[in-house]
């Protein structure tokens, strides 16, 4: 490997909760996330955090979260108003409020919605993978 391939310029991403649980699956599809600079919220970690602790134990869930939570940051109120606005123009599609928030997010900070929710699947600024 050369130089040039070991340089990587890392892009920032919004994950989804569906993204970390893909990643801890071991979906190679997300390899190329892994290095990614994340960005996220306390209530994906919420989700991630409950996940993990129905399929396996509260020390993985603890393990998943020490990982992660330093990359979590909070929302202002535009994002709240915003995304319920988003939430009900999209009423069709079966978005959670997470995904919502965490959606408006990405956009207001200019970076891209990590995601394989089939609901997202198109639409823009999202980085869609299964």
């Amino acid at each position: 490997m050369n130089s040039e391939e070991n340089y990587m310029t890392f892009e920032s991403f919004v994950f989804d909760s569906y993204a970390f649980f893909e990643i801890l699956k071991g979906n190679e599809n997300y390899n190329k996330y892994k290095n990614a600079e994340i960005v996220t919220t306390k209530l994906n970690l919420f989700e991630v955090y409950l996940g993990v602790l129905r399929e396996h134990n509260e020390e993985s869930a603890e393990k998943i979260l020490n990982q992660y939570y330093d990359f979590a940051i909070d929302f202002d109120r535009k994002v709240i108003t915003e995304a319920a606005k988003f939430k009900k123009k999209v009423n069709k599609r079966d978005l959670s409020m997470t995904d919502c928030i965490s959606y408006i997010l990405a956009c207001q900070l200019g970076i891209k919605f990590l995601t394989g929710d089939k609901e997202f699947e198109g639409m823009e600024d999202v980085e869609f993978v299964k």
